[in-house]
């Protein structure tokens, strides 16, 4: 038996075609999103359903991105595993942020303390409620290891999430393999499938 997760990140939004800031405001996915995903169906990207167990953050784009994909699944979601919450910062694009009085203070923030005004994240809250909800995710994962370890099938699970929620993943269990957290987000959606071994991150390769 072997035992794989495979993270995919949402299709297209308003908010990536705008370039804005935003992982809280609950944005679906527009029509463009919904001809890339069938495209990328098309080229046969994406692992089979089989009998998997599929997850996702509970935001919108989540949801459908699933649903284009595998269809009307059952699923369950981990809302631990939403993208950042940029607060009141929400929606916004990087030349609004600047005449934010906070600008500089976030810019020179090099620790990652600096919270996000109005209710946001700082890049410390973020990492630890995605270790949190990996964790949620992996003990799921155990349990489908079980249940599959006299059956001789692959155990599997599929997350559909965000991309600073892959990133952030994929930076805490592949340090140094690459140059820094950004070049860890995948396109939207596409991914990462890493395989575990004795219920840890072992490898992984880009989906």
């Amino acid at each position: 038996m072997r035992s794989y997760i495979h993270f995919i990140r949402h299709g297209i939004t308003e908010g990536i075609i705008n370039k804005w800031y935003y992982g809280s405001a609950d944005l679906p996915l527009t029509d463009e999103g919904y001809e890339a995903l069938r495209e990328l169906m098309a080229e046969g990207i994406y692992p089979p359903l089989g009998d998997a167990d599929c997850y996702t953050s509970g935001m919108l784009r989540a949801d459908q991105t699933l649903k284009v994909i595998y269809g009307n699944v059952p699923f369950k979601t981990i809302p631990l595993l939403r993208e950042m919450n940029f607060g009141s910062w929400e929606c916004k694009t990087f030349n609004e942020l600047q005449k934010e009085p906070e600008y500089e203070e976030w810019i020179n923030n090099k620790e990652g303390s600096f919270t996000f005004p109005g209710g946001g994240d700082s890049v410390i809250s973020f990492n630890e409620r995605i270790q949190k909800g990996l964790k949620e995710l992996c003990g799921y994962q155990r349990l489908k290891e079980l249940s599959h370890r006299h059956s001789g099938k692959d155990a599997v699970s599929i997350m559909v999430c965000h991309g600073g929620t892959i990133a952030a993943a994929m930076e805490g269990w592949f340090p140094g393999d690459r140059e820094n957290f950004w070049q860890w987000i995948p396109a939207t959606g596409r991914g990462f499938t890493v395989e575990f071994k004795e219920s840890e991150p072992f490898s992984y390769k880009a989906i």
